[in-house]
């Protein structure tokens, strides 16, 4: 199966993202694309979504999945990802230029979970990042996200941080990474189409 993903630039990739992740009812507060602008501009990023044909409609194709990533810097300013680098602290390295990717935001549409679209916007995204010279990617998630953190241990992200939430373990965060290198771009199964959106 070939997969066609789209990449986008920031102002129309951030109404795009915003408009998919309606079709996420386990997202409990949705993006918008206000906050991802704020949130990617000035760094490096990548939005990638994945389309495909609707069962039932053939002729219509439809986003099916998406993916945002974006650099992660030792000197954040939002206070948010200046938590995120602390909270890493002792577990990512950031030191001797060493860039470092964060997967953001992502996920599937149900109906089309299983069928290989994550796969495939993951290892774009380390194409991407490879070859913009990121040595590592890191995912934050939750405990109860067991489809996320399977499609992760597919992909052979590493645990590098476990944090327990003493009231449900089920909201414990789990902090993952994966080194970039070339055997990782030789590990990857999937057939992509890129086109870029202008």
């Amino acid at each position: 199966m070939e997969y066609l993903i789209r990449q986008y630039p920031l102002e129309t990739g951030a109404l795009e993202i915003q408009y998919i992740e309606e079709y996420f009812g386990e997202f409990p507060r949705k993006k918008t694309a206000r906050e991802i602008v704020k949130r990617l501009q000035d760094r490096e990023f990548l939005i990638l979504i994945a389309e495909a044909p609707l069962p039932d409609d053939p002729g219509m194709i439809a986003p099916v999945s998406f993916k945002v990533v974006h650099e992660l810097k030792a000197h954040e300013n939002e206070p948010k990802l200046v938590d995120l680098v602390a909270r890493l602290s002792g577990s990512i390295r950031f030191d001797d230029g060493r860039k470092v990717l964060y997967s953001w935001i992502g996920g599937t549409r149900r109906d089309w979970r299983g069928q290989g679209h994550f796969r495939a916007l993951t290892e774009e995204t380390e194409a991407w990042a490879h070859t913009s010279g990121f040595h590592e990617v890191v995912v934050k998630t939750k405990n109860r996200f067991y489809d996320m953190r399977g499609t992760l241990d597919q992909l052979e992200f590493d645990v590098i941080k476990y944090e327990v939430n003493a009231a449900d373990n089920r909201e414990s965060k789990v902090y993952l990474s994966k080194r970039l290198t070339s055997d990782v771009l030789r590990s990857h199964t999937s057939t992509r189409t890129i086109v870029h959106v202008g």
